[in-house]
Formats: C-alpha cells, sequence, structure tokens
C-alpha cells in the first residue's frame, strides 16, 4: 500500500483549513492532501493551496456528499490505495488516521469508520442529536443485520474496492449512514473503530437543531429505500 489521500471537504473553513492541511502532511509523506472547496466564499482555497494540499474548487456548493464525491472520482482516477475522508473543521486528529489505515492494510476491511462511542471518550454530544444519532444506528442495524454505533461519523478510510462503489452511488445530502447500508449491500466490510473528536477550532456547526430533525427523518427514509435497491456490482 503505497498511496493514501485524505480529502477534505470544506466550506468557508479559512481559519480552519491551514492547521489541518498541516496536520496531515505532517504525518506521513505518503498522505496526499486533497481540499474539495464546496464554493466557499472566504479565502479557504488560497489558504489550503499556500499549505501545500492539492484543491479542487466547485464553482458551486455542492453539499458535502457532492464534495467528498468529487474526492472519491478524484481517488480512483488516480489510482490511490486508499482514500480517507477528512472533515475541514479540526475536529478530527490527524495523528490517529494510521489507525484508521491499519485494518485494510491488513486485509481485514475494506472501510473504516471512526466512532465516538464505541469506547468511552471525551467527547460529549448534545442530547437530540445523541438521540438521532441512536435511532438512526438501529435503522441501519435492522437493515444489515450488523451494529454501528457512529453512523454520522464522517471520519473514514476506504479501499479501492470500496472506492469504486462510493464513486458511483453517493448520496448529496447526509450521506454518511446510508452509505453503510450501500457499502454493506455491495458485499464490503466496513467496521468500527474507536477514535477521539476535538471541538471544532472555530466557527460553528451548521447542523442546527431543526435540521438534525430533518437529518434524522430524511437519512432514516433513504436508508429504508436504498435497503430496496440492487446491488451495484453484480455477482
Amino acid at each position: 500500500m503505497k498511496r493514501i489521500l485524505a480529502i477534505v471537504p470544506a466550506l468557508n473553513e479559512a481559519e480552519n483549513i491551514g492547521f489541518v492541511v498541516q496536520n496531515l502532511k505532517s504525518i506521513s509523506p505518503r498522505v496526499d492532501v486533497l481540499v474539495i472547496d464546496d464554493g466557499s466564499t472566504d479565502q479557504t482555497a488560497k489558504v489550503a493551496c499556500a499549505q501545500g494540499a492539492k484543491v479542487i474548487s466547485l464553482r458551486v456548493n455542492l453539499g458535502i456528499g457532492g464534495a467528498v464525491q468529487t474526492g472519491f472520482l478524484y481517488a480512483v482516477k488516480n489510482h490511490y490505495d486508499v482514500a480517507l475522508q477528512v472533515d475541514g473543521d479540526g475536529q478530527h486528529r490527524a495523528e490517529e488516521i494510521m489507525e484508521l489505515v491499519g485494518p485494510i492494510r491488513r486485509g481485514e476491511a475494506d472501510v473504516t469508520i471512526g466512532s465516538r462511542f464505541l469506547a468511552k471518550t471525551s467527547y460529549k454530544v448534545a442530547w437530540p442529536r445523541r438521540l438521532g444519532i441512536y435511532l438512526l444506528s438501529k435503522t441501519i442495524q435492522s437493515v444489515v443485520r450488523k451494529k454501528y454505533t457512529d453512523p454520522t461519523f464522517g471520519f473514514r478510510a476506504y479501499n479501492q474496492k470500496a472506492l469504486r462503489v462510493v464513486s458511483i452511488h453517493y448520496s448529496t445530502d447526509y450521506p454518511e449512514p446510508d452509505s453503510i447500508v450501500t457499502l454493506a449491500k455491495n458485499g464490503l466490510r466496513v467496521i468500527e473503530l474507536s477514535v477521539q473528536m476535538d471541538p471544532r477550532l472555530s466557527g460553528s456547526s451548521s447542523i442546527t437543531p431543526f435540521k438534525s430533525m430533518y437529518y434524522m427523518f430524511k437519512v432514516s427514509l433513504t436508508i429504508i429505500l436504498n435497503s430496496m435497491m440492487s446491488r451495484i456490482w453484480p455477482e
């Protein structure tokens, strides 16, 4: 395994993206950093370039799903062995990416997902959001017959086989829980690993309590519909 790509979707993260890129590039010379500037109106792209990241600037805002899928397509086209999804706000710890890559490198998994709840950590989640995560976890478990404790978390690693699936089918809005169903249905091994999560470096989350309720309803419906679809790859 020689080539690893860290995909960093970012919308107006000029204050944070420089730190995120520096941290990722300090982990290993094998890790390339690709920032997907999702229609930012600030200097996100300029700051990322200045820190040595590759940057794709989208002319319009596609949302988290469209931004991350752009990175998946880039990883497939450029034959990366592993692609990581890392947030642009500094909450994911760069030093943990090799923990995510480990099971893929050893052939134990096709996809690894960081979990804030698999083991006890210092990170605290407001109860409405925690309830939403729990209900989504139960919905996914009813479909794939396997428990995932933190299906909304966006700190993940994918091997080449998994990348070919998510580069074709990936929800544009709140894609993380639904993608677990897609990957499992296509016979891919998806496991969770315990990770830490830090507070945002600056700024605030765009997910309000109202958006959290909308998120839970929409994603639950998407998961149910996705469970009725056929596999992307034939037997």
